[in-house]
């Protein structure tokens, strides 16, 4: 089977290949340029940028994997959750490219496409995947923190998620408080090498809450009333990097009890972690640290799979589709609060 996916649920373009389990081609399209300048992507200009990039990044991926659209067996695209004028674009475009050429369509939820994308580098991701379940999966964005237990192949369960403030909503809003440029997750990481974890207390949200929920709204309303409190620690590099440094130390601590926590709680023995804030390298090296210590195979996905990307709907959507699961009406509409259940 080979087949075509698009992503465009937020400021990345992206269409991708895939065939038997393998991504021939991953083409992404970044807007981030553009947003900048507002400090935040700005909805209507992230539709308009992927009316203009959509036909260039499919003809790329097509011309990358060596496919002619006469040889695509299926289409797939994002159908939520996302923002409404971005998921537009790519759902009625992959929609109307099946209609044309006579295939079958899956609308796919993007946060399940997530719990696949660790799995999608290496050998087929079906075979990986099958052997090391149940596992735990920690999916951490800007918009959504999610914890789910994936106990087979297109079986899951959300033990938790985020109540408020998301965990890289916190980075870039924290960021956008120190004057840093979005978005500011990246900067605070590289910052934060220089910078000392312990200069500064702040607060570990729902840490020690028997649940499997976060909250980040406190974490970053105490950064607000600390930069109040202290201004003129901001025209100092060092105390920028020991302030970064410890904002990320407070979010990755409790973004890694919180899984491993989880993970012992269902004696599952592999733990996965995927979306754009599993970029940040203190929490990849902090993840692989405690799941070493606990005897816990851990599998994240590529840096460049963890951001938007079609690579991990295609990969999804060809799973349903040799699975059975049943074609999405082309009138089908985007589903831009659907949650993962």
């Amino acid at each position: 089977m080979i087949l075509l996916a698009l992503e465009t649920s937020c400021d990345e373009t992206s269409a991708a290949v895939v065939r038997a389990g393998r991504v021939l081609a991953n083409v992404v399209a970044s807007q981030i340029p553009l947003h900048a300048e507002y400090g935040g992507v700005v909805p209507e200009l992230a539709a308009r940028e992927h009316l203009k990039n959509l036909l260039p990044v499919v003809r790329s991926a097509l011309a990358e994997a060596g496919v002619t659209p006469a040889q695509l067996d299926a289409v797939a695209a994002t159908q939520g959750p996302g923002l409404p004028n971005a998921l537009l674009v790519g759902l009625k475009a992959a929609q109307a490219a099946a209609f044309a050429l006579n295939k079958p369509f899956l609308g796919i939820n993007h946060h399940e496409a997530h719990l696949y994308s660790p799995w999608i580098a290496g050998s087929p991701p079906a075979a990986d995947f099958a052997a090391f379940q149940p596992n735990i999966s920690l999916i951490v964005s800007g918009g959504h923190t999610l914890l789910v237990l994936v106990e087979s192949v297109l079986k899951h369960r959300v033990l938790g998620g985020t109540i408020d403030d998301a965990a890289g909503e916190c980075f870039d809003k924290t960021g956008k408080l120190m004057g840093l440029a979005y978005p500011a997750g990246p900067v605070i990481d590289r910052l934060a090498e220089s910078g000392n974890p312990a200069a500064y207390a702040f607060p570990r949200p729902l840490l020690h809450e028997a649940n499997d929920d976060f909250s980040f709204s406190g974490l970053k309303t105490s950064v607000r009333y600390f930069i109040r409190d202290h201004p003129a620690l901001l025209d100092d590099r060092q105390s920028v990097c020991d302030l970064c440094a410890s904002v990320q130390a407070a979010i990755i601590e409790v973004l890694v009890k919180k899984t491993l926590r989880a993970a012992k709680r269902q004696n599952v023995r592999c733990v996965t972690a995927s979306g754009g804030v599993t970029c940040n390298r203190g929490l990849r090296q902090a993840l692989d640290r405690a799941c070493r210590q606990n005897g816990l195979a851990l599998r994240l996905a590529e840096k460049s799979l963890c951001t938007d990307n079609a690579a991990m709907i295609g990969i999804l959507a060809e799973q349903k589709l040799l699975a059975g699961v049943p074609q999405t009406g082309l009138d089908e509409e985007i589903q831009p609060g659907w949650a993962l259940t």
